[in-house]
């Protein structure tokens, strides 16, 4: 499964972004796909996550209210909106996915999309 994820790009805060991950399989419903983030310095850490063959959703604490997953099955693709953006969430985002259920470990995930670049401006 290749995943490539879009969509990134330089906003000001209080902006929005929706970011992309298309998949190289008709099944991709079958996949729980998760997304990370990554920013300068810091550890790679879970943003959220879509299960699959359902539309249950999990976000971490931190874009919880601001950010959306969502699935388009006929696109094979997942979407993560990132509403009323903050500087902090400035980082490049992956996203990842597997067959299993959804976990908030990235070591969970066994393919994964090589990023894209979120830079927020204040």
């Amino acid at each position: 499964v290749q995943l490539q994820a879009s969509g990134g790009g330089l906003v000001q805060a209080g902006d929005s972004l929706r970011l992309s991950c298309a998949a190289s399989v008709r099944t991709f419903s079958s996949y729980t796909t998760g997304w990370f983030r990554q920013a300068p310095g810091k550890e790679r850490e879970f943003v959220g996550a879509i299960r699959y063959s359902s539309s249950t959703t999990y976000y971490a604490d931190s874009v919880k209210g601001r950010f959306t997953i969502s699935r388009d099955n006929t696109k094979s693709t997942v979407y993560l909106t990132l509403n009323s953006l903050k500087p902090e969430d400035t980082a490049v985002y992956y996203c990842a996915a597997t067959t299993r259920g959804l976990s908030l470990s990235s070591s969970w995930y066994d393919y994964w999309g090589q990023g894209t670049l979120v830079t927020v401006s204040s």
